[in-house]
């Protein structure tokens, strides 16, 4: 049997295809997914899961002259495929190739950038308003949006304007009862109840928001969905359909291990199989040593609690979960909420400590100024994925933290250079804090076996000296002084001071480094404009030092995907850059 695949690379030469041709062509589909997934890694589930739903669409409406819009995009790779980058599907996610995410400048199909969820609905709302405005009357507008990413605040915000307009545009709730992890809180329970009492959808809380409802229905069933998507296309105004699917569809380990199977890294294409554990000792993940540590300060301390805005598995904050469920809360995606949660427990004398990746944060920056600083609440951010995260490139990238938090008054702002350090900060804080702390720290292993040393107390607002020397000084934060370390093995004549504290400063070492030495260097993994390099400058030009300084951290650009090492390479933080550096100045 030929591959239909084989002669698709536009949704052009799919809607050639009959309509009876379409389950085989699902199969090839998936088929292709998982190869090129099991050996080049990726987002697995969530794209297996529509597949069905992507042909479709793509089949049944005019794209890219009608919009479609993937929420977060985590499910997009079909749409990928179908949609002009078969060819080049192998290069997803790697430097220089396409992206792991739908991106406007990728392709005419991708009608807006994702990457955060949630966002979906209010822009197709937005191009739907355009093209009425334009006379554009036969235009259609799509979003995709799953049921985890519907409970948070902003899509709520866009149904509820959706709903009072004549926008032509359809909402499609890919109800798979999963995000990362398992969807949680009081839509999710109804969501549940409706697959199987359909008397529930009768009066539901999206026809009080005025859409023509209708659902729910099999999302793997081309039939089900052409009936329905052709009735729906024949109605104006805003139209929601509500659809069942499974994630991880076609691939039975990723059908029953829907969590692993997100994003599973490499594994056999042909079984599903994981490949076996390295019996090789290797480090902890920074996320680990943050949730055992947690769970240990937990055992002793009964007023500790943890958030995390559904990164539950991905933060390990699972750990706790496990151990003291009734003092941990996944809230969904809803960052704003956790934060100003997060508040309420503070004001109360609980020490919450508010797990969020640290590009995500920026979603609640409102919150963390007006809800946390204004009233110093001792609310202890951990900011996970700090820095370059790697593949899932520039919506995932958290470089923006150490600019964005060091302006707001009261807040502390602490990145560890090691696991012992995380340790260290995280006990110290839970037993004398009387004002709110982030604490950033990056993805994936630090590199240290024995970490699991007995605590210590960390002066706040203290940096330290690594290695002494003359002439030029280098001042790190956080883990990037790893890379410090490795360029000065040649260099035992530059000093290397690491801060630990972005803000407060350490405005006496400081004054001791500017009366020592003639050159600075600053180095980061997070922005140069108005991070931690800038903070320096702020101090030297306060005190009227006239030294020769240099910045090294990540351009004023958005960084795009590759791994952390390509990455930090491109924005020359790395060892070699470092060395190259000290060379240029000596």
């Amino acid at each position: 049997m030929s591959r239909l695949l084989d002669h698709i690379d536009f949704p052009s030469d799919l809607r050639k295809l009959s309509e009876d041709q379409l389950p085989q062509l699902a199969q090839e589909l998936r088929e292709f997914i998982i190869h090129i997934v099991a050996t080049k890694e990726g987002h697995l589930g969530a794209s297996l899961g529509v597949v069905e739903l992507t042909i479709s669409l793509h089949y049944l409406f005019d794209t890219p002259n009608d919009l479609l819009v993937w929420d977060v995009g985590h499910q997009a790779y079909g749409h990928k495929i179908l949609t002009g980058r078969k060819a080049v599907f192998h290069t997803n996610r790697q430097l220089g190739g396409i992206s792991g995410f739908p991106k406007r400048k990728e392709s005419e199909y991708d009608a807006f950038g994702v990457g955060h969820s949630s966002t979906s609905i209010s822009a197709i709302l937005g191009m739907a308003i355009a093209s009425s405005l334009k006379g554009e009357k036969e235009k259609h507008h799509i979003a995709v949006i799953g049921d985890a990413s519907i409970a948070s605040g902003m899509a709520f915000e866009g149904l509820n304007h959706a709903g009072v307009s004549d926008a032509n545009l359809l909402i499609i709730l890919n109800d798979n009862a999963i995000g990362i992890d398992p969807s949680v809180g009081a839509l999710k329970e109804y969501l549940t109840k409706v697959k199987t009492d359909r008397s529930l959808a009768k009066n539901n809380i999206i026809k009080a928001l005025n859409f023509d409802y209708s659902g729910p229905i099999d999302g793997h069933d081309f039939q089900s969905l052409f009936r329905e998507l052709k009735r729906l296309k024949s109605i104006k105004g805003p139209k929601f359909l509500h659809i069942i699917t499974t994630k991880g569809k076609g691939l039975s380990q990723a059908e029953k291990d829907q969590v692993k199977y997100h994003a599973p890294g490499k594994f056999d294409a042909a079984t599903g199989e994981l490949p076996p554990k390295s019996q090789i000792i290797l480090p902890p993940k920074y996320q680990d040593v943050f949730g055992e540590t947690l769970v240990e300060l937990a055992q002793e301390n009964e007023k500790i609690v943890g958030i995390t805005p559904a990164m539950l598995t991905g933060s390990s904050l699972k750990l706790l979960m496990n151990t003291f469920p009734e003092r941990t809360f996944d809230v969904g995606i809803a960052e704003q909420h956790a934060v100003t949660l997060a508040a309420g427990l503070a004001s109360e004398g609980m020490i919450p400590f508010c797990n969020i990746y640290a590009t995500f944060l920026q979603r609640a920056y409102d919150q963390v100024i007006h809800d946390v600083a204004l009233q110093n609440l001792p609310v202890i951010f951990c900011l996970d994925r700090a820095g370059l995260v790697g593949e899932d490139g520039a919506t995932h990238h958290g470089v923006f933290d150490l600019a964005h938090l060091r302006s707001i008054p009261n807040l502390i702002v602490f990145a560890p250079r090691n696991e012992v350090e995380l340790r260290n900060i995280m006990y110290t804080v839970q037993l004398e804090l009387n004002a709110p702390i982030a604490i950033r720290y990056p993805r994936g292993r630090g590199g240290m076996l024995d970490w699991k040393e007995p605590f210590s107390k960390i002066e706040l607002g203290k940096g330290t000296c690594l290695q002494e020397g003359k002439d030029i000084a280098i001042l790190s934060i956080g883990t990037v002084a790893k890379n410090v370390n490795q360029a000065l093995l040649n260099f035992p004549e530059v000093a290397h001071y690491d801060l630990r504290f972005v803000k407060p400063l350490d405005e006496t070492l400081l004054h001791d480094i500017f009366n020592t030495y003639e050159k600075i260097i600053t180095i980061e993994d997070a922005v140069i404009k108005g991070g931690f390099g800038s903070a320096i400058l702020e101090f030297a030009s306060k005190n009227n030092y006239q030294k020769e300084t240099h910045l090294m951290g990540i351009s004023d650009t958005f960084t795009d995907h590759g791994s952390v090492g390509e990455l930090q390479k491109l924005n020359k933080i790395d060892p070699e850059s470092i060395i190259e550096k000290i060379k240029s100045i000596q």
